[in-house]
C-alpha cells in the first residue's frame, strides 16, 4: 500500500510524504512502504527511495527501525534545558548557571533608566555599541557589523531564517545543544550531524556535511554543550581550510560561554569568508533572564538579520542594553564573573576526579556541565539514580543519530556541596555496578540499595 505517495526523484518523493504527514493522512506510528515495494510502485530505483527516506529521517519526520521498517515519527517536543517540572528529585541535569554566581543587578538597575527611547531612534545604544565592538574585537574579520538580539537562540533562529528556506541542510555538532536541535527542527531545516571530539567539530565530519550540501554550519568554539569540548588552534586551522573552499556557506559561531571560559577562542571562520556570524550572549554570566546577545557579522548577513528583526521586535530594550553595559563596565562585577568561571572549572574538575577514583574515568572539559562516559547504558543508570533521589540526563537527548550517546550522562554538578557531590558520585558508581559495569574502585557504601 503506497498511501498515495508520488514522485520520481528523491526530493519529490520526500515532498509527497511530507505533505501526507502534514495533512494527517499519515499519522505518528504509521508504517511506510518498504523501499522495494515503494520503488516498484513508483517505477524508480531503490536508491532513490532510500535517499528520500534518508531526507525525512534527517528532518525528524520518520524513524527507521532496520528490519522493523520505517514509520512516521512521533513529533514529540525536543527536550529543553532547565529545571524539570513537577519533581521532588534533586535535578543534576539542568544546564543552569549557579544563581549564587550571577551578579546582583540591584545596584546597576537604579542608574539605567535615563530618558525614554522613542520609535525611529538607533536600535543599538551608542555606549553599548562601543563596548560591544571591543568585546567582539577578536571576530574573524576586523571590518564587521553589529546586531543586538534577544539572546543567542534568537540570533541563530533569525540568522537561519534570513539565509535558508525549508528543507535546507544545516550542519550541527553531534551530540548537540538542545536549543540548536529545536531551532533547526522548528524551522523545517534538515540537520546534518557533524561528530565532535576533544578538539571540537571533526574535519572529516565537516567535509562530509559540506559534500551533503549544507547551507549553514553552527559551531560552538568553546565549552560545547554537552561535551565541554573547545576547538583547538590546530583544529580551527583545519576547519578554516575546509570552509575556505565554500565562502557562501553561512557559518555561525555560538560562543555562549565567552567570559566564563577557561579556554582561548579559536575561530573556524576564514578571514575572507563571505557569510558569517559570531554570536555572544550574556546569559551564562549575567543570568538567563538577561536576554541579550551581540552578533558580529559581515555586512550582508547583518542586513539580512536586521530585516528579520523588522517584522516583529525591531530592537532589544534600551533599558536591557544599558543594564548590560553598566554591569559589564563594572570592575567589581567583572571580577565576580572571573571568579564564577574559575568556580565552574574547579567544581567540574573535582567531580570528575571523584568519578575517576571510583573507576569511572571522567574529564571535566569546559562549561557548566560534565559529559561522562559509562560502561553501561545511561538510561538504565538514570533510572537507578531516580530511586536514590537524583534526576540525571542521559546522552540520548543530545544525539542527532550520527554519534552513539547512549552510554553518556550529562551532569550539572557545580552547585553541589562536597557532601552532595560525594553522595552523587557514590550513587553513580553503585548504579553502574548494579546495571552490569564494574568500576575499578568503589567506596564502601557504593553497592546498590
Amino acid at each position: 500500500m503506497d498511501h498515495g505517495i508520488s514522485g520520481r526523484s528523491a526530493a519529490e518523493i520526500a515532498d509527497s510524504l511530507r505533505a501526507l504527514v502534514e495533512r494527517r493522512m499519515l499519522r505518528p506510528g504509521d508504517a511506510l512502504p518498504s523501499v522495494r515495494a515503494l520503488a516498484d510502485s513508483l517505477g524508480v530505483n531503490r536508491n532513490t527511495v532510500v535517499a528520500a527516506y534518508r531526507q525525512l529521517t534527517q528532518a525528524g519526520l520518520v524513524v527507521t527501525y532496520g528490519r522493523g521498517g520505517t514509520r512516521v515519527a512521533d513529533r514529540a517536543v525536543v527536550a529543553q534545558e532547565g529545571f524539570a517540572a513537577d519533581t521532588v528529585l534533586r535535578d543534576v541535569g539542568t544546564g543552569n548557571p549557579d544563581p549564587t554566581r550571577i551578579p546582583d543587578l540591584s545596584r546597576a538597575l537604579a542608574g539605567v533608566a535615563g530618558r525614554p527611547v522613542l520609535y525611529g531612534e538607533p536600535v543599538i545604544d551608542p555606549d553599548l555599541e562601543r563596548w560591544a565592538r571591543a568585546w567582539m574585537g577578536d571576530s574573524p574579520a576586523s571590518d564587521f557589523s553589529l546586531t543586538i538580539t534577544s539572546g543567542a537562540a534568537d540570533a541563530v533562529e533569525r540568522l537561519l531564517a534570513s539565509a535558508l528556506t525549508r528543507d535546507d541542510a544545516v550542519a550541527l555538532e553531534d551530540p548537540c545543544f538542545l536549543t540548536s536541535i529545536h531551532t533547526v527542527r522548528v524551522g523545517g531545516y534538515r540537520a546534518v550531524a557533524v561528530p565532535v571530539d576533544d578538539e571540537g567539530m571533526t574535519v572529516a565530519g565537516l567535509q562530509a556535511a559540506i559534500d551533503d550540501g549544507v547551507r549553514a554550519v553552527i559551531c560552538t568554539p568553546r565549552a560545547q554543550n554537552p561535551t565541554g569540548a573547545s576547538v583547538s588552534a590546530r583544529r580551527a586551522e583545519q576547519l578554516r581550510a575546509v570552509l575556505a573552499e565554500h565562502p557562501y556557506v553561512l557559518v555561525i559561531e555560538d560562543d555562549h560561554f565567552s567570559m566564563l571560559s577557561r579556554e582561548p577562542f579559536h575561530t573556524i571562520i576564514p578571514a575572507t569568508h563571505l557569510r558569517w556570524a559570531l554570536v555572544r550572549s550574556v546569559s551564562k554570566f549575567l543570568g538567563p533572564d538577561m536576554c541579550l546577545a551581540v552578533t558580529a557579522s559581515d555586512a550582508e548577513t547583518a542586513g539580512r538579520l536586521a530585516m528579520r528583526l523588522t517584522p516583529g521586535t525591531t530592537w532589544v530594550s534600551h533599558l536591557l542594553q544599558r543594564l548590560t553595559l553598566a554591569l559589564a563596565s563594572d570592575p567589581v562585577v567583572m571580577a565576580e564573573i572571573d571568579r564564577a568561571g574559575a568556580h565552574y572549572a574547579a567544581r567540574n574538575t573535582a567531580f570528575a576526579e571523584r568519578l575517576t577514583a571510583l573507576g569511572i574515568p571522567a574529564g571535566s572539559g569546559d562549561g557548566l556541565n560534565l559529559w561522562v562516559a559509562l560502561p553501561v547504558p545511561a538510561r538504565a543508570v538514570t533510572e537507578r539514580l531516580m530511586r536514590r533521589g537524583w534526576l540525571a540526563r542521559s546522552g540520548d537527548d543530545f544525539a542527532l543519530g550520527g554519534t552513539d550517546a547512549s552510554h553518556r550522562l550529562r551532569l550539572t554538578t557545580h552547585d553541589l556541596t562536597d557532601a552532595e557531590a560525594d553522595q552523587l558520585a557514590d550513587d553513580i558508581a553503585a548504579a553502574v555496578h548494579a546495571v552490569g559495569g564494574r568500576p575499578v574502585a568503589a567506596t564502601v557504601g557504593a553497592i546498590d540499595r
